[in-house]
């Protein structure tokens, strides 16, 4: 990485507390990432990614916005990157993926709160997310009480923060509801943009964000391979730039990489062995660099074949169908795609339990394992009806439950060896 103090600086970063994360992120993903064997050679990209992430990519940020770009901000897969791209902005995730500074986020949130909500607070508190401090605006969205209350307390702290309402069943109110959500938005950032929406500028955004949709649906669909051709800990570094990457770089990197997995799969080459146990990580999203779970998992002679989460399948699954010859009527074909996720805010919610089902045939995974995060009441509620229906219907499924820290690693561990011992011996 470049020298980049100035820029940090003058993005009101804390240097030396930035300096910090970024030596403990380096060192963890040269001991996680680069100490994997027979990796693929698409990798490379993703490394220098990886590399820059808070470098060269929030240089080409602060570009984008002395172009009169704007960067806009979001924590959440139901924010229509389509609606940001039709004002010419620029769309981020942001940074909620690691422990850092939850002393601090604790003066603010209930010890008990969920450690993705801590993060994004322990990010802010302590001035160390570019991503954030780059976004012109920050859009929230109501899914769950925790973040509903906590964006309360964010507001006073970031620049500009835009919260939508969301529905919580799938009903006819739900997506008119949604679709008003989606149309307040478009004001908003029409608004901050001094750029209007058109026919043009939706249909160009929507092409965009499905073609990055189809790149992972294809990654997704050569991991049903035996052997493996890629580590699902480098599929879910895939998914995690999925949401900080330019968008047509990120596209052509994915096609280029699946073009070498395809050629893998025809010669037989895996980054496992031929017959590894299989399995499938289901529940809370795993933000960077929350690679914790995946790491014990590879660890313990299995291979993650996909993600049902919303770093992963469920973010990914459906494409926006591009008809209609009215901001109107896109806007209806946006609204009806982001209602199908099936997220764990919605009550009841039998899709996600379907797609899990499917999902496992279709990647011909040995089992499930069922990652809930500490205090995260939607997908903890759900596990045990998921455990139960998967278990039911012939699919070994184990909950796991845990944070961002390493003092259960040992414990965790434990637990995996003896799931993955019971997929062997099924």
């Amino acid at each position: 990485m470049g020298d980049y103090t100035k820029m940090w600086t003058e993005l009101g970063l804390d240097l030396k507390g930035h300096d910090a994360l970024l030596s403990v992120l380096g060192g963890a993903y040269t001991n996680i990432f680069l100490s994997q064997k027979n990796r693929p050679e698409g990798m490379k990209y993703f490394d220098f990614v990886m590399s820059e992430v808070h470098g060269l990519r929030i240089q080409e940020l602060m570009d984008a916005k002395a172009q009169g770009r704007k960067v806009i901000g979001s924590y959440c897969v139901f924010v229509p990157e389509e609606l940001i791209l039709a004002v010419d902005g620029v769309s981020v995730g942001l940074c909620a993926g690691a422990e850092f500074n939850f002393e601090g986020a604790e003066t603010m949130l209930p010890r008990n709160t969920c450690a993705l909500i801590k993060s994004a607070f322990g990010f802010k508190l302590g001035q160390v997310c570019p991503y954030l401090e780059a976004s012109d605006v920050v859009v929230g969205e109501n899914t769950c009480d925790g973040k509903k209350k906590s964006y309360e307390m964010l507001a006073p702290l970031v620049k500009d923060l835009y919260v939508m309402d969301m529905p919580q069943m799938k009903s006819e109110s739900g997506i008119t509801l949604l679709k008003e959500e989606y149309r307040k938005l478009i004001d908003k950032l029409e608004k901050v943009s001094g750029k209007k929406v058109t026919v043009e500028s939706l249909q160009k955004g929507i092409n965009i964000v499905n073609a990055k949709r189809d790149a992972i649906r294809r990654l997704t669909e050569l991991r049903a391979a035996d052997p493996a051709p890629i580590s699902g800990l480098d599929a879910l570094l895939v998914n995690q730039v999925f949401f900080y990457d330019d968008p047509v770089r990120f596209t052509d990197s994915v096609n280029k990489l699946c073009d070498e997995l395809e050629d893998r799969v025809k010669k037989g080459i895996g980054i496992f062995p031929k017959g590894t146990t299989r399995v499938i990580v289901s529940g809370c999203p795993m933000a960077v660099p929350n690679w914790k779970l995946p790491m014990l998992i590879e660890s313990v002679n299995a291979v993650i074949v996909g993600e049902e989460s919303c770093v992963g399948e469920r973010g990914a699954r459906w494409i926006t169908e591009p008809k209609g010859r009215t901001v109107d009527e896109l806007l209806n074909t946006i609204t009806e795609r982001y209602f199908n996720i099936d997220c764990a805010i919605f009550t009841p919610n039998p899709s996600r339990l379907a797609y899990i089902k499917e999902m496992s045939k279709k990647l011909k995974a040995d089992g499930v394992i069922h990652y809930s995060l500490q205090f995260c009441q939607p997908y903890i509620m759900e596990s045990g009806p998921v455990e139960k229906n998967l278990e039911k219907s012939g699919i070994p499924t184990i909950l796991l439950e845990t944070d961002y820290s390493e003092q259960d690693a040992g414990q965790l561990k434990t637990r995996i060896e003896a799931f993955v011992e019971r997929l062997h011996k099924k």
